[in-house]
């Protein structure tokens, strides 16, 4: 095995990882909430640009119109989002989290950043600076070719 397999070998193995423990907790929280993935999904979208529209949701979700106003309908009886009028243009609404979805998101995301603190403190300090050097270089270049070719995701859906 060269070099370059080598590494992409480590890559994948760390990639799984991450991602069974992010889809783990993921699961964890539709769970708990009784939300559903597009649900839990909108909820982090706006946590993450903090309001939108029904389109944007709908384009976000890759839904209709109707069925993303259905699925707001719902998270706004639950209490989990607010609507309002948009000041620029009244015929449309701004949806936005309340508290009480903020703070679920947040947990959500704190559990994540809990576990990378744990996994961080089990490094030396050597190591942890190993893998911020090599890490910052594998964020760059990512970053390099998402913004040449475009990004496959948006990044709100990590």
């Amino acid at each position: 095995m060269d070099q370059s397999q080598h590494f992409a070998t480590i890559l994948h193995r760390w990639a799984e990882v991450f991602m069974r423990r992010s889809m783990h907790d993921f699961v964890r929280l539709r769970k708990e909430s009784g939300l559903s993935m597009s649900q839990l999904s909108t909820l982090f979208r706006l946590h993450h640009a903090e309001e939108c529209g029904v389109t944007d949701i709908g384009e976000h979700l890759g839904i209709t119109n109707a069925a993303a106003s259905q699925m707001v309908d719902r998270l706004v009886g639950d209490g989990l989002l607010e609507r309002s009028e948009d000041p620029d243009d009244r015929r449309a609404k701004i949806i936005t989290l309340t508290p009480q979805a903020w703070n679920l998101i947040q947990e959500s995301i704190n559990s994540r950043r809990r576990w990378m603190e744990a996994l961080t403190n089990s490094l030396t300090c050597e190591e942890q600076e190993a893998i911020s050097a090599a890490l910052t270089k594998l964020t760059d270049a990512a970053l390099a070719m998402e913004n040449s070719v475009g990004p496959a995701y948006a990044p709100e859906d990590l």
